[in-house]
């Protein structure tokens, strides 16, 4: 769901907005933390723990990482180092990659928990967004990443990843235009319609990012945090509202 820039509209104040506003200057930056691990593969896990924190928290199915190819601050090439140690790094932790497009230059994951992506891709309300988007069976997680791969990897952008990112479904039809609501504020992403829900799920979303660099800076083993945190019995996370919020 990317801001292309072509809508337009009014800000509406709210005291959410001044919160998230003060809490984008503590997001935490993988740069400040690399130094302390030295090896390689501690390197990879602290970079890929701090991008996946809100999917290793419970809060979100799944999150787009961007790895370019380039030597870093620190010296080293994430994405020498995705494709050397990256699928062995994260066997056995509950996180799962999929490489949805490599063009040299870069590679861009999605990092996710299949067991809530599933429960995500088996809500009616998604299947029906995703049928109405050209999703053949919604359900199927393989082939409907398949699918989700191959629009990347055409013309244009598919703007449906929005629902696979557990963004709230009224604020990616929003974007799209399938719904006649009004573009409200300006999150982490844009949101369309009444914004409170959505902004306390920014909010979670910033307060498990910066939970996770906490845990991160005090650990001394990166490989270790990047295991994901239970959810309990696997009923929806956090009843399902914090992903779905209609």
């Amino acid at each position: 769901m990317a801001d292309t820039g072509k809508r337009r509209a009014e800000r509406v104040d709210q005291p959410h907005v001044a919160r998230l506003d003060t809490l984008e200057g503590l997001r935490p930056k993988w740069q400040e933390l690399s130094r302390r691990f030295p090896d390689d593969r501690d390197c990879l896990a602290s970079f890929l723990v701090l991008e996946a924190a809100e999917v290793l928290e419970g809060v979100k199915p799944a999150n787009l990482v961007n790895v370019a190819n380039k030597r870093r601050q620190c010296g080293r090439n994430l994405y020498a180092l995705w494709k050397t140690h990256g699928p062995a790094l994260l066997r056995g932790s509950g996180l799962e990659a999929r490489e949805l497009v490599d063009r040299g230059n870069s590679v861009l994951l999605l990092l996710y928990r299949s067991d809530a992506l599933r429960q995500l891709l088996a809500r009616k309300s998604v299947a029906i967004i995703l049928r109405k988007a050209g999703y053949r069976e919604p359900a199927d997680l393989e082939n409907t990443l398949a699918e989700l791969r191959s629009r990347l990897t055409g013309e244009g952008f598919p703007h449906e990843i929005g629902v696979f990112l557990g963004y709230p479904l009224k604020d990616v039809i929003g974007f799209m235009g399938w719904a006649q609501l009004p573009f409200t504020c300006q999150g982490p992403w844009k949101i369309f319609g009444d914004p409170g829900a959505s902004l306390r799920l920014a909010e979670l979303h910033r307060h498990s990012r910066c939970k996770v660099s906490l845990r991160l800076s005090a650990s001394d083993c990166p490989r270790e945090c990047l295991q994901l945190k239970s959810v309990g019995s696997g009923v929806g996370l956090l009843s399902g509202d914090s992903f779905y919020c209609h």
